[in-house]
């Protein structure tokens, strides 16, 4: 009698519901169903899941409204169109990485490609890769050097710049003219392209040292240019959100205010200042416009950026692609260019983990 009851009680609680196995039911017959629709216009994989996607969302919505009601069919409809968004906005994603993988792994794994440079690399050696099947010569490896010291120059001066702006705006601005104006104008460089930094920072060192002056600390100027306002708008939210109990508690002690800055403020809020700034150097680091301007384009290896033209990732992918080393036989700099490209987007994803791992490592510390 009791077994009864629960089984009374079961089935009044699960009726008029879609069972557990429902949506799988759906998919496997919208997949057949988009496969014969897609067949009818010439079947490609792409066209497939088109069909398939509109198919579960009509055929599992429709068996939801049969089932369980308008209500819940309203529900289910909503929960397709979030999830069948959230997948196309993976799809450009997904394609990128696939693409860079599949064409960069072919340059990438090249014996050499790390460790040497495209100096002395002409068409003639290209050609001959290409007619006796040898592997192909040349490497990144001088844009490599180029693109970790234009970057690292580039950090050198916006952090400083960016951190201290940052600091008056939240400590010492009180909301005032100067203060407002600062953040009007950090607001503009946050827009501003990125060909107009290059060409200010070219522009600049051309009034200063002379026309046509083009070295990697000319590339790093106008790469802070787009650095240090995506600097001061994270570290300046990051100081905003430190309680003011802790200010307080530092003047109640008799700490002066740079010191309670320097050794409360700061400390508190550099995890989030941390990961802000190495996501404003992954902002940066895949540039390509400024440094052509600035930097110019090199084959050779130089270590020196204070003199002399210096080569950069995106430089050299651009190159490689636009100009290839013989115009007859471009396969062997499109090979060179996907697997810079691949070390690029390394880089970038790296830099993201970084600043994943930087703010849980700094974060400040809850409980007990």
């Amino acid at each position: 009698m009791a077994t009864t009851l629960v089984q009374r009680r079961s089935s009044a609680l699960t009726r008029n519901r879609l069972p557990g196995f429902a949506p799988w039911v759906a998919l496997v017959v919208a997949l057949v169903l988009g496969a014969a629709a897609s067949s009818l216009v010439g079947f490609n994989f792409f066209g497939w899941g088109i069909f398939a996607a509109i198919a579960f969302t009509i055929v599992y919505v429709a068996w939801s409204a049969a089932v369980e009601g308008p209500r819940k069919a309203k529900d289910k409809l909503a929960t397709c169109l979030v999830v069948g968004a959230f997948l196309i906005a993976l799809l450009p994603l997904i394609s990128v990485i696939w693409t860079v993988l599949a064409e960069g792994l072919k340059g990438l794994t090249t014996p050499g490609f790390l460790g040497t440079s495209m100096n002395g690399v002409s068409g003639i050696q290209d050609n001959e890769s290409v007619d006796n099947g040898t592997k192909v010569l040349g490497g990144i490896y001088h844009s490599l050097m180029g693109t970790l010291l234009i970057t690292l120059w580039a950090t050198i001066i916006s952090v400083p710049i960016g951190l201290l702006t940052s600091i008056y705006l939240v400590e010492y601005g009180n909301d005032g003219r100067l203060s407002k104006a600062i953040t009007f104008f950090v607001d503009v460089m946050t827009g501003i392209p990125s060909i107009v930094a290059g060409l200010f920072a070219a522009a600049l060192f051309a009034t200063l040292m002379g026309p046509g002056t083009k070295t990697g600390f000319v590339a790093a100027v106008a790469l802070s240019v787009l650095m240090i306002p995506v600097v001061v708008r994270s570290s300046e939210e990051m100081l905003r959100i430190v309680p003011n109990e802790l200010r307080e508690a530092a003047y109640a002690l008799g700490v002066r205010k740079w010191r309670t800055i320097l050794m409360v403020v700061i400390p508190t809020a550099i995890s989030g200042i941390a990961s802000g700034v190495t996501l404003a150097i992954a902002r940066v680091i895949g540039e390509t416009a400024p440094i052509l301007v600035t930097a110019g384009f090199a084959t050779k290896i130089n270590m020196n950026v204070f003199a002399d033209w210096m080569s950069s990732l995106p430089t050299f992918i651009y190159t490689q692609i636009l100009n290839p080393t013989s115009p007859s036989n471009p396969d062997p700099s499109t090979q060179r260019a996907w697997g810079a490209a691949l070390v690029l987007i390394i880089f970038v994803m790296l830099l993201n983990l970084i600043a994943r791992l930087i703010a849980r490592l700094f974060a400040p510390k809850t409980g007990r």
